[in-house]
């Protein structure tokens, strides 16, 4: 045993490695048993190390130690501590390694504690392990126990001590491991069990939505060979779940549809689309017809190879019946049954469309002589009659030719005469026409002698287009009206042209816009909602010199038929832009919109675009408080440069109405491709419109007031499709309050008539909107 001096020359017996005495304090030592500083880690409380001073500790070497070791966890890995947290966990650390060290029982079970206490404390980086065993041979002696150093039985002590502080790292970081692939094991498990349960969920709601669902829901493979139905599909078509199970897809294709049904199958089966919506027929099992909305999804397997497709089947056969039956009502008059202007335009365009270099095509105008009279004098309802057996002759006389015959309105008919050699056949069309009107008409006890008037026009399909077709066949039917009644008259573009050039108004108009003889007039468009004036219609007057103030329908076609228009219409494009600029600056809380009509002479010209932009620019107007009218014949028959011209317009900023929706030939498909911004109403129909409490007790005003409810139900249709195609929906010639309020509940965005304001000058205009601010609150 060897006595080693303490700190104020006291002395405590320590024993060697191996011996067995041990050497208590003396008495009056420094050293008691009460100053310890006892270190445990992880339950180990075999050892306790004296007090700074006692036994050859270090305070300060073992703090220094501590520090080094910290700051090696730090730079080696992740520490979850701050650095002094990390300093102080290791100093306890080094504490219970030299109360190891200086105990009189050797023992390496406080070194594996201190392993296992580092990687609980997720100390647990190799390189830190390393350098922990490393320093605990090289330096942890030397600066903890400095008077340990060099003893017999301290080299093979730290041995130890680097051997157990290895051995608890090792065994920790093991069973650390396990628990977490434990753990993982056990999550993979309840994973697995989720995903488990969630399939058996969505299978149980799949089955339930198959079942239950409404709709026809069909599965078929690739072969299109029917795997499964529903009940909805099978009482669609009239078989049992089993029937269908038998069956091929391709078997319940209409005759009609069954190629272009095959090829998209084909289509969706070799994975060019991946779904498919179309409205198609079927075959019920009782041989009748289902018309349905067929939605096809195709389903993959993993690797992409197409596998089954999806069938969602919807039966629309009410629907689309309800489609043809308005289809048919929109195309064909309500009264005679004929087609209407709106059929007979369309089959013209596509007849013109059609046409090769030599089709030859003609029009026959029909128009009953003195029919007004007959209204007058026997009224509206025999008229009715008398137009009803008018139209079956004319369509009997000319059905065995292949003709088609259309009621224009009124007591206006056409006949078109499509792929004739010459003139001759358009004649002896118009020949049998008035033979078949002339013979005498019995309607009720009335016996009436009727006649017709009917202008010819007949030429190549290449050199025309719709509208001057039925502009020349309306010219010569007024040639042949004015020769004298029930005759015909050919169309001669030569007496046209004199009768347009010895007419004394169209001979006064360039000279009236010279001298600035024209003035503009607007008309308010009032928001049916709040009842407020969001726009104005700006309509020309001629302030003649002689006959005073002249309206825009005595010079306006005429202006139109001499090209006068385009100039006419640049000037009221430029004062009505100037107009509406100076409303801005002063009520720019108004955003009071211009709408100036644009003729179809104006659509076609290929400056058009050109000059609006310079209005707008010359006058700092914005694009989208100016709106263009322009009539059905003007859109409806535009194609090529103008259709262009269209699309560079609203490409501005500039807002496209079509005024008079409903009395032209409107082709709806052409709404689609045109990028107009409103409907404007037809007045007629407006007209039609009347306040309920219509005394009834005569056939005449029953009459009436079955027109005036068709001409309701015409506008809620025309409203209703406008707001489909997003287009706002303008009333025209709204007289009374009550086709206001009628017009309000069918859900008509805007009016415009005597209602709500006759045409003013712009001074009036202004006032209005002054009286309107002034009032608002």
């Amino acid at each position: 045993m060897t006595a080693v001096p303490e700190a104020g020359g006291n002395a405590t017996a320590r024993p060697e490695p191996g011996d067995d005495a041990t050497a208590a304090p003396a008495a009056g030592d420094d050293a008691t048993a009460g100053d310890t500083t006892t270190v445990a880690a992880a339950g180990d409380t075999s050892t306790a190390v004296p007090a700074t001073g006692g036994a050859g500790f270090s305070r300060a070497g073992a703090q220094s130690y501590a520090a080094a070791w910290a700051r090696a966890a730090r730079r080696l890995g992740f520490v979850p501590f701050s650095a002094a947290e990390t300093e102080r966990l290791l100093l306890g650390h080094t504490e219970h390694l030299a109360g190891a060290l200086l105990a009189e029982a050797f023992t390496a079970r406080p070194a594996e504690s201190v392993g296992r206490a580092l990687v609980e404390a997720h100390l647990a980086e190799p390189g830190l392990l390393d350098w922990s065993i490393a320093a605990l041979g090289d330096r942890f002696v030397a600066q903890v126990l400095p008077e340990r150093a060099g003893r017999p039985g301290t080299a093979q002590r730290v041995a130890g001590l680097q051997g157990g502080l290895a051995a608890g790292f090792a065994r920790a970081l093991r069973d650390r491991t396990f628990t977490q692939q434990e753990r993982i094991a056990r999550s993979a498990w309840q994973a697995r069990d989720l995903v488990e349960q969630a399939l058996r969920d969505s299978e149980a709601r799949f089955r339930a939505v198959f079942v239950g669902a409404a709709i026809g829901i069909g599965i078929a493979g690739v072969d299109g060979q029917i795997i499964e139905v529903n009940q909805a599909f099978a009482d669609m078509l009239g078989y049992s779940v089993g029937e269908l199970r038998r069956t091929n897809v391709a078997s319940l294709f209409h005759p009609d549809d069954a190629a272009g049904m095959w090829e998209l199958y084909q289509a969706l089966i070799e994975g060019k689309h991946d779904s498919a919506r179309v409205e198609k027929r079927y075959y019920r099992k009782d041989g009748s017809i289902v018309w349905t909305d067929l939605a096809v999804s195709l389903i993959r397997h993993d690797d992409g190879r197409p596998r089954f497709t999806v069938a969602m089947i919807e039966d629309i056969t009410e629907r689309y019946e309800l489609q043809q039956r308005l289809r048919f009502q929109a195309l064909h008059d309500p009264l005679t049954g004929l087609p209407n202007r709106t059929l007979f335009f369309e089959t013209l365009g596509q007849v013109l469309a059609d046409a090769g270099p030599d089709h030859r095509i003609g029009v026959c105008f029909l128009d009953l002589d003195g029919f007004k009279a007959v209204n007058d004098s026997l009224g509206h309802d025999l008229g009715d009659r008398l137009l009803v057996v008018i139209a079956r002759r004319l369509a009997e006389c000319v059905a065995g030719h292949g003709h088609l015959v259309a009621r224009m309105g009124g007591d206006e008919f056409v006949i078109l005469v499509d792929g004739g050699e010459d003139i001759d056949d358009a004649v002896g069309v118009a020949e049998m026409a008035l033979a078949a009107v002339s013979a005498p008409v019995h309607v009720g006890d009335q016996q009436l002698a009727v006649s017709a008037s009917i202008g010819i026009v007949e030429c190549p399909a290449g050199e025309t287009s719709p509208s001057e077709l039925m502009k020349a066949a309306d010219t010569t039917l007024y040639w042949a009206k004015a020769e004298g009644r029930g005759r015909w008259a050919v169309y001669d573009p030569e007496r046209s042209a004199r009768d347009i050039a010895r007419s004394a108004l169209v001979a006064g108009l360039p000279a009236a816009l010279d001298r600035g003889e024209f003035v503009v007039h607007y008309q308010p468009i009032v928001s049916l909602l709040d009842s407020s004036m969001v726009a104005v219609e700006a309509l020309v007057r001629w302030q003649h010199p002689e006959l005073g103030l002249v309206g825009p329908d005595q010079f306006i076609g005429l202006a139109e038929e001499t090209g006068l228009i385009v100039r006419l219409g640049e000037w009221v494009l430029g004062q009505a832009c100037r107009d509406a600029e100076a409303w801005r600056r002063e009520f720019p809380e108004a955003k009071l919109i211009v709408s100036v009509n644009l003729a179809a002479r104006q659509a076609n010209d290929p400056a058009i675009v050109e000059t609006v932009a310079g209005a707008l620019g010359r006058t700092g107007l914005p694009a989208a408080l100016l709106q263009l009218e322009l009539t059905e014949s003007a859109v409806m028959g535009t194609a090529g440069e103008p259709l262009r011209a269209l699309h560079q317009l609203a490409d501005l900023g500039v807002r496209l109405a079509i005024d008079d929706f409903g009395t032209g030939y409107s082709n709806l498909a052409y709404l689609r491709r045109m990028p107009i911004h409103c409907l404007k109403l037809a007045g007629p129909f407006v007209e039609g419109i009347r306040p309920g409490g219509v005394d009834l007790s005569t056939d005449a005003a029953a009459s009436a007031a079955s027109a005036d409810h068709r001409d309701e139900r015409i506008v809620d249709a025309l409203v209703r499709l406008a707001h489909a195609l997003e287009l706002w929906v303008t009333a025209e010639a709204v007289e009374t309050e009550a086709q206001a309020e009628r017009l309000r509940s069918l859900r008509c965005d805007t009016g415009q008539g005597r209602w709500f304001g006759p045409p003013v000058p712009a001074a009036q205009i202004t006032a209005r909107l002054r009286d309107d601010a002034e009032g608002a609150p």
